[in-house]
């Protein structure tokens, strides 16, 4: 029993094939005929190359009329009904939702290309500016050791009198860190009236 094509809804033409997918083609063919012709000599079968067969081309291709009705009801759809088709569709073969990217996502990349003429200005003249510093102790004055004792013993809280003449003898040493420019001028003022030498770095 033959199957005629008139009953599986009329003769379909092959699909259209593009540039890269009939490159491909092309070379699984040249290497498949390579390897039957290794095999028929091998073999002792006689092998003649015929002329090489055309590739369909996208221009051929025939839709049936059952699809061509179908892309005439769909594009002929509101947007709601377009809506609704693609939300049955999914339901239907179960494809998930994809995410689309929010407004937010466009908008982000636009705002970066173009900076504002403050950020322009500020951008050029904004040279890193210390925020904090640190007073270090470099050098004492031998015959003012006692009063510079007594005033690290003051700035540093938690010293006891050994522990601060043991902290001003290993000079240089960072008496206090991380203070702000006001501070930090303050506490060198008053180690320098007690005799000390002081770095602010």
């Amino acid at each position: 029993m033959q199957i005629q094509p008139e009953k599986l809804g009329g003769e379909r033409e092959k699909p259209k094939i593009g540039s890269s997918t009939k490159k491909m083609l092309s070379r699984s063919l040249r290497s498949a005929s390579r390897i039957v012709r290794c095999y028929s000599q091998a073999a002792g079968l006689p092998l003649s190359e015929g002329a090489p067969a055309n590739l369909p081309s996208s221009e051929d291709r025939q839709i049936s009329p059952k699809i061509a009705g179908l892309v005439d009801e769909i594009a002929s759809l509101s947007l709601l009904d377009v809506s609704d088709l693609n939300w049955a569709l999914k339901k239907r073969l179960n494809i998930p939702d994809q995410p689309l990217m929010s407004a937010a996502a466009f908008a982000m990349p636009a705002a970066a290309a173009a900076p504002t003429a403050a950020a322009a200005e500020e951008a050029a003249s904004d040279v890193p500016q210390k925020m904090t510093f640190t007073v270090k102790l470099t050098k004492f004055d031998d015959t003012k050791k006692i009063a510079i004792i007594k005033e690290i013993r003051n700035c540093v809280p938690g010293l006891n009198l050994v522990q601060a003449k043991k902290f001003v003898e290993t000079a240089p040493v960072n008496v206090k860190e991380d203070l702000g420019k006001a501070e930090a001028e303050e506490l060198k003022s008053l180690l320098e009236k007690a005799g000390a030498t002081i770095e602010i770095v």
